[in-house]
């Protein structure tokens, strides 16, 4: 059997403290998305993307799977490089398909990582897989490896997570891609489009109340970690459409005038006051397109769904990258 090689670069751990107070002293108070996934937040996320309201998932698997052997043919050969892979359940589709000279999976957590590689090295025996346990936002270029050397590289980064980001943030994302990727390279992104504001607003706080509970385990790993005393009962869940952003705002809503102890500091909420806990940024088409022009790339082929909820975008860059920006060589 062939085995999973991983390349631990030992990515820093980021100073929780000094983003939460940070976060904790903007207007309105914002804390980090990841923060959500801990362990149970990522169980719970689990189950967030099998209720019924919650379409994202369901929609992109369905979407990658009927279109494996079209999206193999655009994409072309290369290495398929997966951006924040986690558990690497989307990309199956794309390895039976496009039967790669390599896939290399990268993700922050070495753990989750190993599993992911070790069950889709079982999978698909014929693909190697070289797991890289990095903050790929930071990345310089990609180690060095034979499995990397002199091949053409393709990304792959769906579910539509680069809605967590602002569109600035989101910018320098998709220029770090093209920096990691190289000149000539193919990146396939799954992207979320707006949709009714009643239909957005259900998908994030679901009947059974999973996205409600997955939003209070936040303030759960703040007392844990930080050595808070927020209760979470003493804050309401609320997922509100902001159409003038095309984002859905979530956040953890003061019921009263209560102090709280977090990182060695008092903070105190006023009665309805918001901790945004995550933001979700919904684009057209034509304002992802100018979005990753931006950053370089350009566009090849799109394909979407039958009701037009989600899309799958195919892009090229074909610069010279230098300090995450393409300029044409």
């Amino acid at each position: 059997m062939r085995t999973c090689p991983l390349i631990d670069l030992h990515p820093e751990t980021a100073d929780m403290a000094a983003l939460v107070t940070d976060g904790m002293e903007q207007r309105p108070r914002q804390l980090p998305a990841w923060l959500l996934y801990d362990a149970q937040g990522s169980r719970l996320f689990e189950a967030i993307c099998a209720q019924p309201e919650y379409t994202l998932t369901r929609v992109e698997t369905a979407l990658l799977e009927q279109r494996a052997p079209e999206l193999a043919a655009s994409l072309g050969k290369g290495v398929l490089v997966e951006f924040g892979a986690g558990s690497a359940r989307k990309v199956a589709p794309l390895l039976r398909a496009l039967q790669p000279p390599a896939y290399v999976p990268l993700d922050i957590s070495a753990d989750h990582l190993a599993a992911a590689c070790a069950e889709l090295q079982a999978e698909h025996p014929s693909v190697p897989v070289l797991g890289i346990c990095c903050d790929y936002s930071r990345l310089q270029r990609l180690p060095d490896h034979p499995l990397l050397a002199g091949q053409r590289l393709l990304g792959f980064y769906p579910g539509s997570s680069l809605g967590n980001f602002t569109p600035a943030e989101a910018r320098r994302l998709l220029g770090q891609f093209a920096r990691l990727l190289g000149p000539g390279s193919r990146l396939l992104i799954g992207i979320d489009q707006p949709k009714p504001a009643a239909r957005l607003e259900a998908a994030y706080d679901d009947a059974a109340g999973v996205s409600a509970a997955f939003a209070r385990n936040l303030l759960v790993r703040l007392n844990r970690d930080l050595d808070g005393d927020f209760d979470p009962s003493a804050f309401e869940y609320q997922a509100r459409w902001e159409a003038e952003h095309s984002r859905i705002a979530m956040a953890l809503i003061s019921r009263r005038r209560q102090r709280v102890r977090l990182a060695g500091r008092s903070w105190t909420f006023e009665p309805g006051e918001q901790l945004i806990t995550e933001y979700s940024l919904k684009y057209t088409p034509e304002a992802f397109t100018a979005l990753a022009a931006a950053a370089g790339w350009r566009p090849r082929c799109r394909w979407s769904d039958p009701a037009g909820d989600l899309s799958l975008h195919l892009l090229e860059q074909d610069g010279v990258v230098q300090d995450g920006r393409v300029r044409e060589g």
